[in-house]
């Protein structure tokens, strides 16, 4: 799961940054308006958390322009504004969830994780393809009821694939996913490439009911097999 944190305290941002990846998230930043504003408009995020009051800008415009967009991204206020008229524009606007400064790391964290699976899983903490059920809290992957030893890149890169399995996946957009917004780093298309070979013999070995198939020139997608 990619999270971009909109928020302009260094100290906070840098706090959020770090609790969200101790619970395996890929987090990318910004602390201003513009940087922000940037970021949405290049890159896809499964979340975005987002402060109101920035440098340059105001926080509901970023989240009117991802709205207007039709944008994917699930989007949580973190805002010290606590008053009535403030919540119900952010979430008149589209915002998803709304939390007030100053709050407990603990209860970002788990909304964020509510969030997900309310609007990408359907309120489920799994996911199910033929004989293969990927358990996304406990980063799990066990193929006829037998678990599937994943590293951390491997499972986020099929946990992608799962999520978007009626689409044709580019290696573009999977190296962003696993990369982050830094995809120009040297040898990330190779990296990836190690990755898809690594889970392809592990699907194969537990007999899976998929595969994940090359599309020459453009990237990937998984078939039942």
């Amino acid at each position: 799961m990619k999270i971009l944190v909109i928020e302009d305290e260094p100290q906070l941002l840098q706090n959020i940054k770090d609790s969200l990846e101790k619970e395996q998230f890929l987090v990318e930043t910004a602390s201003d308006y513009y940087t922000a504003i940037d970021k949405i408009a290049i890159y896809e995020y499964d979340c975005v958390l987002l402060d109101i009051m920035l440098p340059n800008g105001n926080g509901l415009n970023i989240l009117n322009n991802l709205k207007k967009e039709a944008k994917g991204e699930n989007v949580i206020i973190i805002s010290a504004k606590d008053a009535l008229d403030d919540k119900l524009k952010g979430l008149s606007l589209g915002a998803d969830d709304y939390l007030t400064k100053p709050f407990h790391l603990a209860e970002l964290n788990a909304r964020v994780k509510v969030l997900f699976r309310r609007k990408t899983l359907n309120g489920k903490d799994n996911i199910t393809y033929g004989n293969l059920k990927l358990e996304i809290e406990d980063r799990l992957l066990f193929v006829n009821q037998t678990n599937i030893p994943l590293n951390r890149k491997e499972f986020d890169i099929l946990n992608y694939f799962l999520l978007n399995r009626d689409r044709l996946i580019t290696r573009t957009a999977l190296a962003e996913h696993v990369w982050g917004d830094h995809i120009d780093q040297v040898d990330n298309f190779d990296f990836v490439y190690s990755q898809i070979k690594n889970i392809r013999k592990k699907l194969q070995i537990s007999k899976a009911d998929l595969k994940i198939e090359s599309v020459y020139g453009i990237g990937y997608k998984i078939v039942e097999k």
